[in-house]
């Protein structure tokens, strides 16, 4: 299932090919190594077929989004991969530094007015683009008589926190790689709508529309999410789960999604009529109460998603939560991000050829060092020094590259692996891959071969049995 990109000379992908038969065409000097994320090679022979196009797969989730490159004549996964987001990590950023700022000016330090009030949501009311300072009209659009604006104008964009865009700012990226190295001529993607309000009061609005055609999915789901697919008493997995009430009804429980666990079939008939506290499972009761952040982020980013994907002039086929689930479950397959994405849609073919391979994970990595935005260096005092140092690579090299190291001599003598944190002394910090006992710096003379520049993403892979 791990599939190998292949461009042309003129860098058109062309269709991918067994590693086997990169690795042969590598060592026989008719390619070249192009990307080592998604991993991709470049001919250097023109090539005389068109290749025939492939399709995409997402299903986006609010933590983790599957990937899947497949071939639906054939019905072959040819590439797999989960993408790990840093929502909550963003979350956390901003509240720190509205924390720093907001303590800065309550401090008796010399007051600096808000900049709140400078600052607009959403783009020009006429055409989208950026507007004037605290005006609803840029400037072209200011000009323009009231008749022809609203002839030219386009739908604003909805506004969406960083932390909930940096989803769809992910996705676009690894679309974009996708396209690049295979030759995509269609897209999959799952919109799931989570309602939240049913989810609290399933009494809202009658039996009609609580017990429609997905009557009970997205709360399973949900529920299944939330609980990591296993039991909350037993914490067994890859068993049968069943819908189960922390109170029960015979002691006046809701439907309400706080009061609803999954558990398995012994441990909800040994709990009978009991609480979970009573149970001995008071945390359940806690985790059951967290608010419905994941569902929320879902629901604001689904078209957004779909607007995007819809911009690369490829048709877009979306399905929904239901028919994923049921296409993964004729298909055999084990309840994965990689294998929801390969079963999004109606086009899914009744088997998959998965074969033995591995699921690129990527992770978003937590930081991305892009230079030093401190214009002055400050004394112990406070009073300015010298000026910042504005360069982001020095010797070469940039934060968070891998290399690999060489030490001659000494305690830490060996060859090694890893991430570096440059500074301009020539002294770098070093990052090992492993957790074995490696040194944590060293000279930049040392450095003899650069494996990988700096990227947003953090790679590992993950083998998978063939079917």
């Amino acid at each position: 299932m791990k599939s190998v990109g292949v461009l042309d000379t003129g860098k058109a992908p062309q269709l991918p090919v067994h590693p086997a038969a990169a690795r042969r065409m590598l060592r026989d000097g008719q390619a070249a190594v192009y990307r080592k994320h998604p991993f991709t090679i470049i001919l250097k022979t023109a090539a005389d077929t068109q290749p025939e196009t492939l399709r995409l797969k997402l299903d986006p989730g609010s933590r983790t989004t599957g990937l899947a490159v497949v071939n639906d004549r054939r019905q072959e996964i040819l590439w797999a991969g989960e993408l790990k987001h840093r929502g909550p990590e963003i979350k956390s950023a901003l509240d720190k530094r509205r924390a720093l700022r907001r303590g800065r000016r309550n401090r008796n330090t010399r007051y600096r007015p808000a900049r709140f009030d400078n600052r607009r949501r959403g783009g020009c009311h006429g055409c989208g683009g950026n507007p004037r300072s605290g005006k609803s009209l840029c400037r072209p659009c200011a000009v323009k008589p009231a008749n022809q604006r609203k002839d030219e104008r386009q739908v604003i964009p909805k506004w969406l926190a960083p932390s909930v865009m940096s989803r769809v700012h992910n996705v676009e990226t690894w679309v974009r790689r996708l396209r690049a190295a295979f030759p995509i001529g269609a897209i999959s993607v799952e919109i799931t709508r989570f309602d939240t309000q049913l989810m609290e009061n399933p009494d809202i609005s009658g039996v009609e529309y609580q017990q429609g055609e997905l009557a009970g999915y997205e709360v399973r789901e949900y529920l299944l999410e939330k609980f990591q697919r296993k039991c909350a008493y037993c914490g067994k997995k890859d068993v049968p789960l069943e819908i189960e009430h922390i109170v029960p009804k015979s002691r006046g429980g809701t439907d309400r999604v706080t009061n609803l666990t999954i558990a398995c079939r012994p441990c909800n008939q040994k709990k009978d009529d009991r609480t979970a506290a009573e149970f001995g499972h008071p945390e359940v009761q806690a985790q059951a109460r967290r608010p419905l952040r994941d569902a929320a982020m879902m629901n604001a980013t689904r078209y957004k998603i779909c607007d995007m994907l819809k911009t690369t002039g490829l048709d877009v086929e979306t399905g929904t939560g239901g028919r994923t689930k049921f296409n993964r479950t004729n298909a055999g397959l084990e309840k994965s991000h990689w294998a929801d994405a390969a079963c999004v849609g109606e086009s899914t073919p009744e088997q998959w050829h998965t074969g033995k391979g591995q699921v690129q994970e990527i992770r978003v990595r937590s930081y991305a060092r892009r230079g030093r935005r401190q214009v002055c260096l400050t004394d112990k005092f406070g009073f300015p020094e010298k000026q910042g140092k504005s360069g982001v690579r020095f010797f070469g090299y940039q934060t968070g590259d891998v290399v690999q190291v060489v030490k001659s001599k000494g305690k830490w003598a060996g060859i090694y692996h890893g991430r570096i944190s440059v500074r301009a002394s020539g002294k770098f910090v070093f990052s090992p891959r492993n957790k074995e006992k490696q040194p944590s710096s060293f000279r930049a003379k040392e450095i003899v071969k650069l494996l990988d520049r700096c990227g947003n993403y953090e790679y590992a892979a993950r083998n998978i049995a063939a079917d």
